[in-house]
């Protein structure tokens, strides 16, 4: 597909089928994506594939984490500190949007956590990515950073192959750093689930909005 149909089609996916990818289609990914452009051609990005037995051990110890409420402060703050408009809305059409297709009922807290936890069983995808960063780089590779996540989500649809970027498990680090060996020195920047779609799962058929050109661009005189 040309790159304007996988822009269009790239959406984060919460329902992968078991079938494995290729160890060349994850190499011809991420090679792909290292042509990402970084502030002086530093390439800030580390990347730690898990699949197989590991991610399995990965999956249970984070899920007993979640489940006793065991999380841990975050290397870097994600989301606003304080919620404001229009921001409030967005995430909360999304989440309502994303619940409502899984089941989910508003006010109920256990199938809400439930839910979420998919999040550490990566949806069922069999390939978990996880994305580190030096913790002295600063504003501008993170900026960096997020063409080169991007740029691994549109060469896998390139593929025919989905994903879901997961800020999710930066609540759980400390596990996802002793269980794949990460260094001190890295800070994790998300993980990521990489597969093929389930065409069954509810919530994969959520659509997200984008606003208007209007809302978000302001042409000049002579534009």
């Amino acid at each position: 597909m040309d790159v304007f149909e996988a822009l269009a089609t790239r959406r984060s996916l919460r329902g992968f089928r078991p079938d494995p990818v290729p160890r060349a289609s994850l190499e011809r990914i991420l090679s792909a994506a290292a042509r990402a452009p970084s502030g002086s051609n530093i390439q800030p990005w580390r990347v730690r594939v898990t699949q197989g037995a590991e991610k399995a051990r990965l999956s249970a110890e984070v899920r007993a984490a979640h489940d006793a409420g065991a999380t841990v402060k975050r290397d870097y703050e994600y989301y606003p500190t304080i919620w404001r408009e229009p921001y409030l809305a967005r995430r909360r059409k999304v989440g309502w949007g994303l619940y409502a297709l899984a089941g989910v009922a508003r006010g109920d807290a256990a199938a809400g956590h439930a839910q979420r936890a998919r999040n550490f069983d990566f949806f069922g995808a069999p390939v978990g990515l996880f994305f580190t960063i030096d913790r002295d780089l600063n504003q501008g590779s993170w900026l960096d950073y997020g063409m080169f996540l991007q740029s691994i989500m549109l060469a896998a649809r390139g593929l025919g192959l989905d994903s879901c970027a997961q800020a999710a498990w930066c609540d759980h680090h400390d596990v996802v750093r002793r269980v794949l060996g990460l260094a001190d020195d890295q800070a994790l920047v998300c993980g990521m689930s990489l597969g093929f779609a389930d065409p069954d799962e509810p919530t994969n058929r959520l659509e997200t909005e984008r606003a208007p050109l209007a809302d978000f661009v302001t042409f000049g005189p002579e534009a």
